[in-house]
Parts: C-alpha cells; sequence; structure tokens
C-alpha cells in the first residue's frame, strides 16, 4: 500500500492489510472481564463487550465503514478527472473544483481517520488491543493504525491541497480532543493493556495534530511520531505479553514489585514509558517537540495547549502504571516470577535502542522525511 501509485490497488491493499485482523483476533485472541456498570449495563451483557468475539467484529465493522467513505472518494475524484487510470500521479496533477476538495478531503479524512483512531469514531481500537494476541498488538498499533494516517497525509492532503487547508481546523480540533481524551481514559483503566490501548488513542492525535498545523515542522513531527509511536507501542505491547506470561494477570491493581523479579522487563518498560511522555533523547521527545513547534507556528496557536496537557497527563498515568507495577511494594498473589530470557531479549533490546537511537540523532528519519513533506507543504500553502 505505501508505494502504490495507482489509488485502486492502494485500496485494494489497505483492504487486504485490514480485513485479516477479524480472523486473528476472532480466532487467536482472547476474552477479557469487562464488568457492566451504568445504565447501559444490560447493553454491556447482550453485545458480549469483551469478548474476542466482539472486538474482532466491531474492528472489522468500524473499519468497513471507513472503507465506503475512501472508495467513494475515490470514485469522485477518478470522474471528475476525466482519466483513463486510477494513477496518483494523474490525479496529483489535475486541479479539482474547490467544493469537490472539501468533500472528498472529508471522506478520506473520515475514512482513513477511522484506522487513525479519531474520536469518536475511536472505540473499536481499545477492545481490538485488548482481544488482540501478542504480536497482532504490536502489529495493530505498530502498522495498522500508520495506514490511516498515511492515507490522510498522502491521499487527502496531497490530492486535495485546498480541501486540506480549509479544514485543517477540524483535524486540529479533533487531534486535540484524542490527546486530551486518551489520555483521561488511559488514566482511569485498571487493565495494563486498555492503558496503552488508549494511550495509542492519544498518540494519535499527536500525529493528527502534527499534519493540521500545514506547517514544516508539524509535519515533520506528524510522520516522526508514526515511526517513534509505531516502536514505542510495539516494545509496550511485547511487554504486556511478557508480563501476562509470567504473571497471567493484566489488573493493575493486584500486580506490584516486578522490578525486583523482572529487572530486564521493568527497565524495557520504564524507557518505553518516559518516550511516551516525551523525555528528552528519547524518540517521543524529538516528535513531540516538533508538532508543538508546528502548532504554535499555525493559525490555530491554541491547539498547543491542549497538546501539551495531553503530555502531562500522559506523564500521570504512565508513571503511575510503572509505580505500580514495578516499582512499587511487592505483591503477595505472585510468587517464582522471571525475567524476559532468550528470544524474548532480542525484541526488547532491539526496540530500545532504536527508541534512544532517535532520540538522540534524530536526522536519521528527519531528512528523508523532508525531502517528501517539503513539496507536499508546497502544494497546500501555495496561492
Amino acid at each position: 500500500m505505501f508505494v502504490s501509485l495507482d489509488l485502486f490497488v492502494l485500496f485494494l491493499f489497505y483492504e487486504l492489510a485490514v480485513l485479516p485482523m477479524y480472523l486473528l483476533i476472532g480466532i487467536w485472541g482472547s476474552s477479557g472481564e469487562v464488568r457492566p456498570r451504568g445504565i447501559f449495563a444490560w447493553a454491556f451483557r447482550e453485545t458480549g463487550v469483551g469478548t474476542k468475539e466482539y472486538a474482532a467484529m466491531k474492528l472489522t465493522l468500524y473499519l468497513l465503514f471507513g472503507s465506503a467513505f475512501i472508495l467513494v472518494g475515490i470514485l469522485a475524484l477518478y470522474v471528475n478527472a476525466g482519466a483513463a487510470s486510477f494513477s496518483f500521479l494523474d490525479f496529483e496533477a489535475t486541479a479539482f473544483p474547490r467544493a469537490l476538495q472539501r468533500w472528498v478531503f472529508l471522506a478520506f479524512y473520515v475514512g482513513f481517520g477511522i484506522l487513525a483512531g479519531i474520536w469518536p469514531l475511536h472505540t473499536w481500537s481499545p477492545d481490538g488491543h485488548a482481544s488482540a494476541p501478542t504480536a497482532v498488538s504490536m502489529l495493530h498499533a505498530g502498522v495498522l493504525m500508520k495506514l490511516g494516517a498515511y492515507g490522510v497525509v498522502r491521499m487527502g492532503m496531497g490530492l486535495l491541497p485546498e480541501g486540506a487547508a480549509d479544514l485543517a481546523w477540524l483535524v486540529g480540533t479533533v487531534a486535540c480532543v484524542n490527546i486530551v481524551y486518551g489520555a483521561l481514559s488511559s488514566m482511569a483503566q485498571t487493565d495494563l493493556k486498555y492503558v496503552i490501548a488508549y494511550s495509542s488513542v492519544s498518540h494519535m492525535g499527536i500525529v493528527m495534530l502534527g499534519a493540521a498545523t500545514l506547517t514544516g515542522p508539524g509535519l515533520n513531527g506528524s510522520v516522526f511520531q508514526m515511526f517513534a509511536h509505531g516502536v514505542m507501542t510495539g516494545l509496550f505491547f511485547a511487554l504486556v505479553g511478557l508480563v501476562y506470561e509470567k504473571a497471567h494477570s493484566r489488573d493493575i491493581g493486584k500486580m506490584g514489585g516486578f522490578g525486583k523479579t523482572m529487572p530486564g522487563i521493568a527497565t524495557a518498560f520504564t524507557v518505553g514509558g518516559l518516550s511516551s511522555l516525551g523525555l528528552p533523547a528519547t524518540a517521543g521527545f524529538v516528535a513531540e517537540l516538533l508538532t508543538f513547534l508546528g502548532a504554535w507556528r499555525s493559525v490555530h496557536r491554541w491547539w498547543l495547549f491542549p497538546a501539551v496537557a495531553g503530555t502531562f497527563l500522559t506523564a500521570v498515568y504512565v508513571l503511575r502504571v510503572a509505580k505500580q507495577i514495578f516499582w512499587g511494594p511487592p505483591s503477595s498473589q505472585f510468587h517464582d516470577l522471571e525475567d524476559a530470557r532468550g528470544p524474548e531479549w532480542v525484541a526488547l533490546v532491539v526496540l530500545v535502542f532504536v527508541l534512544v537511537l532517535f532520540g538522540m540523532v534524530p536526522g536519521l528519519a528527519i531528512a528523508p522525511v523532508d525531502t517528501a513533506t517539503v513539496p507536499l507543504l508546497a502544494r497546500i500553502v501555495s496561492p
């Protein structure tokens, strides 16, 4: 999908990437306990919230709903361009009417944005994460959600520059809601996997905010955040899988003091958490700093304040979880726990190294990214 220059082929491989998730979660996933509460408790019980079948079906229906918007947008461009093919380059050279650009960009934003976890169409993602096997969760957050953000930037902004400029206020405002809402939701979770899942919703908000700023630093920060978040959340879900495999629990309140018996896992989780909250010398800091600079230079400077507030809230829930599970007093419910071993170390060491490497030397990624974002931005801001 990433290298396709034919929109029909792009859409085909987009669907091929999405649909296998139904089988991966529905067959090999796991069901968790979600306690029905409030006036809609009956609906939770009737629909089977928390089961792997519910998560797989919800994910598939949401993403197919978004795919309908994408397909309509592609067909609208094909008809209005009068082209003989679905070539991206042909569409890029076509000057579409501004009114058409607005509604097609909105269709692409909703269609691809669902996969990127935009609020309020994000609820499929935490449930999918919680029920998916560890490897599938890593692919889900590390790769799959980036397809949505890539689609908004590459197709929405690349083909419809005037529509993107007119609706940037909507993309940025929803992104701010994503950042704060996702962080607050993470703070309220008691299941470790749901904490990481909602943190992905918050961090994908930073991706969309950077793109909405329509500035050089912001757009670079958006793409860099896709990379940094993919590595960081892949590390997190690998660690959650290891903790669950050894402790057979994801309940944060029951765990404690694991740092003494799992020093390697505790160290990796702490590094991932520090990157998540934007500690300097980690990849997360570079992505957030560029995005914040872009927000400050944009027309809507107020975007900076909810974005920074989201970073503060991220520090609260990340440090709370790390302290409770790894650095707090030992729990009497868990015995004979062991650290990562053998091949498990390979993934942890590589992912931690990448987070620190690109935090220390961000130019390794920003330089090639800049070659793509500069011409894209020039198309959007040019009169």
